[in-house]
């Protein structure tokens, strides 16, 4: 909005500068084109000057760590157990298994 409005202003005070075709016929009209070509460079450069928006990033934002897993405790009244590998007799040879041992 901002340089539609100084574009505006530019285009009349160059508009206002130029002669009419009334006065086309005056030898002294060189100084309104002079200043309005004046008036169209301070206008021109004025625009040209202006900064753009600047992206500003942001803060990072804390955020909590995901929660650690905790093994269950081992129940005081009941056995604890886990799995080893153990040679068992399948009826033809022994192979290695997987077995549940609680002690």
């Amino acid at each position: 909005m901002k340089n539609a409005i100084i574009a505006l202003a530019a285009a009349g005070t160059l508009a206002a500068a130029l002669p009419s075709p009334v006065q086309a016929y005056c030898n002294g009209c060189g100084a309104g084109v002079v200043g309005g070509l004046a008036a169209g460079a301070i206008v021109g450069s004025a625009i040209a000057n202006s900064r753009a928006p600047v992206y500003v990033e942001p803060a990072p934002v804390y955020a909590a760590p995901p929660p650690v897993y905790v093994a269950p405790p081992a129940y005081a009244d009941g056995p604890v157990c886990h799995t080893e590998r153990q040679q068992v007799w399948d009826g033809y040879a022994y192979r290695m298994r997987r077995v549940q041992v609680c002690d």
